[in-house]
């Protein structure tokens, strides 16, 4: 029996060893690609409150429509509308871009007006093709629910609330929207297993033809302003112009973000118009346009298999509980 245990123990110890010399061997690749680090969350009490601010349809005029409207959560941080649907139901100019991993990037919107999070979170409440609640009304909404005021006494250290802190709160919570352990961070971190070889097919045709020129780092998109038709030009029926609005420079019209490819599958439809209904269409187009190559059926379908592997794991979001309005808290007005 004694020697029983002995082959036993010697068989375990050898699985171990050899799990063990099997962990040691995964080497990561090195890309131009990076994988998504989750979140750190250092003021949870503000993360929250920027989750129930994200939610709260009243800073908008027509009480319905809130940040997760066209940045919807349950879904790939989009609304999957070509353009989206704002106030008294108008569309907007542009496609809605994916909240998730949107603090990688190096500006907000489409043409990169806000800096960061929390410029791009004013935008829409006072937009009139968006929320359409002017600044002043919206921080007299918030400032008049008991509910609020206490958790911004309690994280801000006053009972003043501002703009600026309502902007911040949305923004923190924003900040913990990243997507990570996605199947490509897997092979990237060494588990050559993770993706099927036509899956790594189509990201060596993605490398080996330039998109990583384009899309790259850990979002894949987002740290740059690019033309929208380098060898050919774009037709769009959209009024947007791009990075013009922003600095009134010719050379940038046209010129519009690079959008992450981060959860890619679940963010259609594509480009800055919504024109592109999939993603076989947006790649033989971006191909076109882009590159100057017309991508054969199967070459389109390697790469839409490696894009595929770039949805990672969305954080799970529970729907918060918005503290009660009071008499003195300004009603809805959807027709106004």
């Amino acid at each position: 029996m004694k020697h029983l245990w002995l082959m036993a123990g010697a068989l375990m110890l050898g699985l171990n060893y050899s799990t063990a010399a099997e962990a040691t061997t995964k080497q990561p690749h090195s890309e131009p690609v990076t994988p998504i680090q989750p979140a750190k969350v250092t003021e949870p009490a503000k993360v929250e409150l920027g989750k129930q601010l994200f939610f709260d349809p009243r800073l908008s005029m027509s009480g319905v429509i809130s940040c997760n409207t066209c940045h919807n959560l349950s879904l790939g941080g989009t609304d999957n509308l070509k353009t989206s649907v704002g106030h008294k139901w108008r569309p907007g100019p542009v496609n809605s871009p994916t909240v998730f991993n949107s603090s990688l990037s190096i500006a907000q919107f489409w043409d990169g007006r806000a800096a960061n999070l929390q410029e791009q979170a004013a935008g829409p409440i006072q937009a009139d093709v968006e929320m359409a609640m002017p600044h002043t009304l919206a921080v007299d909404v918030i400032r008049s629910i008991p509910g609020y005021g206490s958790q911004f006494k309690a994280i801000y250290g006053d009972e003043k609330i501002t703009l600026e802190k309502i902007t911040d709160a949305i923004a923190r919570f924003e900040e913990t929207l990243v997507t990570p352990n996605s199947r490509f961070d897997q092979w990237l971190l060494g588990d050559d297993q993770a993706i099927t070889a036509q899956e790594l097919q189509g990201y060596q045709l993605f490398k080996t033809h330039g998109c990583v020129a384009c899309h790259n780092g850990p979002a894949l998109g987002g740290t740059s302003f690019q033309k929208m038709g380098i060898v050919a030009p774009y037709k769009s029926s959209s009024p947007a112009q791009g990075r013009v609005a922003v600095t009134g420079k010719d050379a940038d019209r046209f010129n519009f973000k690079v959008p992450t490819l981060r959860n890619v599958e679940l963010t259609y439809p594509y480009f800055h118009d919504g024109e592109a209904a999939t993603l076989a269409e947006s790649v033989a187009v971006m191909g076109k346009l882009q590159l100057g190559r017309s991508y054969s059926e199967q070459e389109i379908k390697d790469i839409v298999a490696f894009l595929h592997t770039l949805t990672g794991d969305r954080p799970q979001i529970q729907l918060p509980l918005l503290p009660a309005s009071v008499d003195a808290t300004h009603r809805p007005e959807p027709f106004k």
